[in-house]
């Protein structure tokens, strides 16, 4: 359908030989919230879809944590809590999962640091760390413009800068080539500092250089390289240090290597590290040997170092037809991180003006497409109705739009048969979609997804994708949809959400929308995609939603939301089972292919397997109602095109009770990626009741309390609901997945609420399969049988 071809042909750089291809650079022009003011000496780093900002100076050395969403392109200001570290600059700064390492850096004029500080961004708490000094030596000196990397559980510091004057309104600069590793804790907290024993020639001593860690695949010999920096004048030598033999090396490379520079950036982008910017000597002649400190400037210049073949290539950039840049304009000491393909870059000092007293920083923003979008999570059910298909999908870091398709699959007559079986099927595994944030680390907003408008899912107001758990506040994000299909429970301390099953059934089944699930950052972001949760969650901040059998009082809300269906129903445990005597129902897997050769839709016949575009969307969800026909030929062919103009192609809209197939790509400036998995959706027969609503569960010392509100769409009396607790087939620790949960009714009448008790929550299953979390699901019944259930996951303390 919809395909670009990469950045354009190879170029000429000025020595003569052939440059890479060029990615695409591209500046962020729309954002909303709190910008922070320009600087340089500042670190970011990257946690998911945020960028996360601190330190750096401009007329005084900045102390606040500013974070960028670069899905819903909004800067916040969290609230962070506990030992707060002062404002630094040029200081170390190191990632490894939602925790952050601070060390060092200079805190005013003259006065360098060797505080090293932890913040969990999961809670956006600081804590002031002391790690133990090592055994063969004293611990790191006071220093700016070191390098601080991390891999594994070590962090590694080289060099930098001190000062050697008891005076602090003098400076006696000395510059460092010393070596520590700093040992980790699991989770949080440092052991100590060690001084390794090095073998070969270290580099030379050095400040403002940078430092990366490379790991080729399938071999685990970690390397340390260091490239560039300043000793008086700059650097443009590339070291080596093989992490296992704690080797130095001069490593051989091929290619024109990079002019000398300092306060550069270096990131790693697959096996590419991309140096972008910094100082370097203006050339007064052909011999790059003989330029030195005399003349120097900023640069916007780029290469990359491939790391497997150790060879340096050059990047040029071409300005676009209309005059405007295509890259950012140069700078030195500004913050660069990746965040998926992308590498973003925010401020720095322009270095046009070398005048130090007078320092004008940039203020833009900037990412750099390398690839095309990686393939995204399949596309999960917000809403079904008799004529439309609510659908959503989960966020691409480095996609600019969506292109959607669906596939109509044959529809079997309409039953009202009620399906004996006891199993629930679940079609797809569960997936996030980071559409919560976290403003100003306190503060609930409200999203609503009931209109055509898709630009406020993509951007709504708020700020995170990590809520908080703070003592004494909690911050959580609604999220809701006019629906009556499905609703989750969820324990934010992330944005990204997973989703969950779907299925279907009817009359004492789930017959037309799937139950699906929310979760939280209690476990990696590893499982398998489906749906996901946009959710009011209301809890204790003192607790982690700790094991069933050490409940604590806490309150989670939770509002309608997305579903997921099977295209097969499939039903409810039998009527005549108690909560004491159930059978498990177990779900399974189940698939639909369709046999025939055309697809009879109204007076339209469709080509079988013909995938059909339903638009091209900014935005993270559709509500879809037609889809568009492809082109047809004199002689009956399909004509696809690769950039369709849609209001010259005929629409043809949903049926009632017919199951579509849906595949969403993302597009950026690189071109179309890969379509996610197929999942399939079926639109709505009148008659059943929708999925209960506003799940809220609370916490008391020996059971919990569930309530519930009544399916917004009734279609007719409600007789009653039944309840579900996954629970455990067997005494086998080893994880099952969503599609093998065995469920037991713990609940069935017509009241809007119900209590679990602690003997009942001890035979309960947690589900692992993405993270922690007991599972729950709900239906109603009216005169027609058992509506579209609504699947909450309860999620649990992450065990250390």
């Amino acid at each position: 359908m919809w395909d670009r071809d990469g950045p354009g042909p190879l170029e000429l750089i000025n020595n003569g030989t052939m440059a890479a291809e060029s990615p695409i650079w591209r500046k962020v022009n729309s954002f909303s919230g709190p910008v922070p003011r320009s600087r340089h000496g500042h670190r970011a780093a990257a946690i998911r879809e945020l960028l996360i900002v601190f330190g750096g100076g401009n007329e005084g050395i900045a102390e606040e944590l500013h974070v960028y969403n670069t899905v819903s392109k909004q800067w916040f200001l969290p609230a962070v809590r506990g030992d707060i570290p002062p404002g630094c600059a040029a200081h170390g700064f190191a990632c490894e999962g939602t925790r952050i390492l601070v060390f060092g850096g200079m805190v005013e004029f003259g006065k360098y640091s060797n505080s090293l500080y932890e913040l969990q961004a999961s809670r956006w708490l600081w804590k002031k760390l002391k790690p133990k000094p090592p055994r063969n030596g004293v611990p790191p000196c006071p220093r700016l413009g070191h390098s601080f990397t991390l891999f594994g559980n070590k962090c590694y510091l080289f060099g930098g800068l001190a000062n050697d004057s008891d005076d602090p309104n003098s400076n006696v600069p000395r510059y460092l080539n010393d070596f520590y590793e700093l040992e980790l804790q699991a989770v949080s907290g440092v052991k100590g500092w060690n001084i390794p024993e090095i073998k070969g020639t270290a580099p030379s001593a050095r400040e403002s250089h940078t430092a990366i860690i490379y790991s080729s695949k399938g071999s685990y010999s970690p390397k340390l390289y260091i490239f560039g920096g300043m000793r008086g004048y700059r650097l443009g030598d590339l070291w080596q240090l093989d992490l296992e033999t704690m080797t130095w090396t001069l490593p051989e490379t091929k290619g024109p290597s990079p002019l000398p520079r300092s306060l550069h950036s270096a990131n790693v982008i697959g096996n590419k590290m991309y140096i972008f910017g910094g100082w370097i000597p203006i050339l007064m002649n052909e011999d790059k040997s003989s330029a030195f400190d005399n003349e120097w400037s900023c640069t916007n210049s780029m290469s990359y170092l491939n790391l497997d073949t150790m060879t340096w290539n050059g990047l040029v950039w071409e300005r676009q037809e209309d005059g405007k840049a295509s890259s950012p304009r140069p700078r030195a000491g500004h913050c660069a991180a990746v965040i998926g393909s992308r590498l973003y870059i925010w401020s720095g000092r322009d270095g046009y003006r070398k005048a130090w007293n007078y320092q004008v920083c940039c203020k833009d923003l900037w990412y750099m497409e390398t690839e095309k979008p990686s393939t995204p999570s399949p596309v999960f059910l917000v809403k079904a109705t008799l004529k439309s298909l609510h659908v959503a999908w989960h966020p691409l870091p480095e996609a600019e739009s969506y292109l959607l398709q669906l596939q109509p699959e044959p529809t079997a007559p309409a039953s009202s048969t009620t399906l004996s079986s006891n199993q629930l099927s679940s079609a797809n595994p569960t997936t996030m979609v980071p559409l919560k944030e976290l403003q100003q680390g306190a503060a609930a907003t409200l999203l609503e997804l009931s209109g055509t408008t898709g630009a406020q899912a993509a951007h709504s107001t708020g700020s995170t994708a990590l809520s908080q758990l703070q003592s004494g506040e909690v911050a959580a994000h609604t999220h809701q949809i006019t629906s009556h299909v499905l609703s989750y429970i969820e324990r934010e301390d992330i944005s990204l959400r997973k989703p969950g099953c779907n299925e279907s059934a009817t009359d004492n089944s789930v017959d037309q929308n799937a139950a699906c699930v929310a979760e939280s950052n209690h476990c990696p972001a590893t499982g398998p995609p489906s749906a996901t949760a946009l959710v009011l969650t209301e809890e204790d901040p003192m607790t982690n939603l700790a094991p069933p059998n050490q409940m604590t009082e806490s309150t989670v809300k939770s509002e309608p939301m997305e579903t997921e269906l099977s295209n097969d129903a499939a039903s409810l445990p039998p009527k005549s089972q108690d909560q004491d005597n159930t059978t498990p129902a177990t779900l399974t897997t189940t698939s639909v292919t369709s046999t025939k050769s055309n697809i009879q839709m109204g007076n339209t016949e469709l080509a079988d397997n013909q995938w059909y575009d339903v638009g091209i969307f900014k935005t993270l969800y559709s509500e879809v109602t037609h889809y568009y026909l492809s082109q047809v030929d004199s002689k009956g062919n399909l004509e696809p095109t690769n950039s369709p103009d849609y209001e010259d192609l005929k629409q043809q809209a949903l049926t009632p009770g017919a199951a579509y197939r849906f595949r969403v790509a993302g597009i950026n400036s690189c071109g179309q990626g890969q379509f996610s998995q197929v999942s399939e959706y079926k639109t709505c027969q009148p008659g059943f009741p929708g999925a209960p609503s506003s799940v809220k569960i609370t916490k008391a010392a020996d059971c919990i309390h569930i309530t519930w509100e009544p399916p917004a769409s009734p279609s007719g009396k409600i007789l009653e609901y039944s309840m579900y607790l996954a629970v455990r087939k067997s005494r086998s620790s080893t994880a099952v997945s969503s599609s093998q949960l065995a469920f037991i009714r713990i609940y069935r009448g017509s009241k809007i609420h119900c209590t679990v008790t602690s003997s009942q929550l001890s035979n309960a299953l947690i589900d692992c399969t993405s993270r922690p979390a007991v599972v729950f699901r709900i239906a109603a019944k009216n005169e027609q049988g058992y509506g579209p259930a609504t699947q909450i996951r309860w999620l649990q303390a992450m065990e250390p």
